[in-house]
């Protein structure tokens, strides 16, 4: 399989959880070598993802970030307001939904697998966004 993969080169129309229609990019389709699946969506606007969960046997956790655009989530008993550059992580169990509420294409960069946890430790730049996440709380 080629490393490299163009923009929307292997995009295709998909509805997900009875929601809207949307264009998927399914990156280098699941063969990354990582438990998990990175996918780019894009979403019409009024668009949307459609409630659901996952839990169970198919339990997920679902990592969103908006690339493009503005979207509306919700999270469980709480929405947020997202742009360009803001990440919101769906739990296992917790009910969701992403919408377009703007006025232009909504690309949202999805990482989903198990939950689980790895340890990024030794790496530096996980020590240094320790550090800010701990200053951010005091």
């Amino acid at each position: 399989m080629e490393p490299f993969e163009a923009r929307d080169q292997f995009a295709f129309d998909y509805r997900m959880h009875e929601g809207s229609a949307m264009r998927v990019s399914h990156h280098f389709a699941g063969h990354t070598g990582m438990p998990v699946a990175i996918q780019t969506w894009v979403i019409a606007p009024g668009g949307f993802e459609g409630f659901h969960r996952h839990d169970g046997e198919g339990a997920l956790q679902e990592f969103y970030q908006v690339l493009e655009g503005q979207a509306r989530m919700r999270l469980g008993a709480r929405t947020y307001d997202l742009g360009p550059g803001d990440s919101v992580i769906a739990d296992a169990g917790v009910d969701h939904d992403l919408r377009n509420t703007g006025g232009t294409d909504l690309r949202v960069l999805t990482i989903w697998g198990p939950p689980g946890a790895a340890d990024f430790s030794a790496f530096g730049s996980h020590q240094l966004a320790q550090q800010v996440r701990g200053a951010h709380s005091k």
